[in-house]
């Protein structure tokens, strides 16, 4: 039986309005495999956000097809990609995204809520989350500007793994870590996705970190003419 892959780009072509003409994203053709855990890195401004918007269907192309799970998300009106994202993808921010005046439960509900989904097995996930985080329970009251980073970063994979999505997007969560949080961070994250067998796009310019990853591709490449994989 065909398994479609994770994420297929075809022909793709993005210009932010009234940029200048290498001001774009250009692929040809990528495609990810179901599980697979990509590393993706360049320096500041070569993009990188640029694609992670584009897969998590924030962005749209000017031309060509974005593919999600045998999904085309480019084929999808505004409401059906919002919808879609709910359910199907988990991203983590840079700076985490946390809404500072609701508490940590709170926090985590709202993607539950937006993607409509509730039930008992909703609280066990959260809780077999936040211990395979580290996270005590009793942190689910606090406010989220009350957590440290580190904390609120463990709170933010929680949220992003609450709905079991097909696709992680992570986008240089560890810029504000040291190198002793960053690889606690990177080992604990890759075993919850290994658990649920999702699929990782991780994003970063710190290339030290790549081994951690299945494949790892420079941005510059990916929009080579007949881009794939460096391995």
């Amino acid at each position: 039986m065909f398994t479609p892959p994770a994420i297929q780009i075809k022909d793709c072509l993005f210009r932010y309005p009234q940029a200048s003409d290498n001001a774009l994203l250009q692929i040809a053709h990528w495609q990810v495999a179901k599980g697979e855990t990509v590393f993706i890195h360049g320096p500041s401004g070569s993009g990188k956000s640029t694609l992670l918007n584009l897969l998590a269907g924030i962005l749209l192309p000017q031309q060509g097809k974005i593919m999600l799970n045998g999904v085309e998300l480019t084929a999808l009106s505004h409401r059906q990609r919002d919808a879609f994202r709910a359910q199907h993808i988990g991203m983590v921010f840079q700076r985490f995204n946390l809404i500072p005046y609701l508490n940590v439960a709170d926090n985590i509900r709202l993607a539950s809520h937006i993607a409509k989904q509730t039930g008992d097995a909703l609280q066990q996930r959260q809780l077999q989350l936040m211990s395979a985080l580290q996270l005590d329970d009793e942190l689910l009251l606090r406010s989220a500007h009350q957590l440290s980073v580190g904390q609120q970063q463990r709170v933010a994979i929680v949220r992003a793994l609450i709905n079991q999505p097909a696709l992680l997007i992570v986008d240089e969560p560890t810029s504000a870590l040291d190198s002793d949080a960053r690889d606690s961070f990177i080992t604990v994250l890759l075993e919850q996705i290994a658990a649920l067998r999702t699929t990782l796009i991780f994003v970063s310019h710190d290339r030290s970190l790549a081994g951690h990853f299945s494949s790892q591709l420079a941005i510059n490449s990916l929009m080579a003419k007949e881009a794939g994989y460096v391995n």
